[in-house]
């Protein structure tokens, strides 16, 4: 099992993938339209950054909540990776 600093965490997570912290005291859910709070008080709502989340640590995983995402990733992260491109493209020029 990996760990990562928060920072590390939002840079590695994929669509459909869930993040949660030692015991899953907090746990988020990476959804096309955002990072989003599974379960608690905040459920479904978006996570907003805030200091108390710079301190955790959290671990990726997948599971049987995150299966219905898995067809769509693979469509999302090749737009994501062409927008990219294209930004840094018109940088260059």
């Amino acid at each position: 099992m990996e760990w990562y600093t928060l920072g590390h965490m939002i840079t590695r997570i994929r669509i459909g993938q869930k993040a949660s912290t030692p015991g899953f005291s907090r746990t988020v859910i990476r959804r096309p339209d955002g990072l989003f709070w599974v379960g608690g008080i905040w459920a479904g709502q978006v996570v907003q950054l805030r200091d108390f989340l710079f301190s955790d640590i959290w671990t990726i995983y997948e599971d049987e909540d995150t299966k219905q995402w898995l067809a769509f990733r693979d469509l999302y992260e090749r737009k994501e990776q062409e927008m990219i491109v294209n930004q840094f493209e018109d940088l260059r020029d």
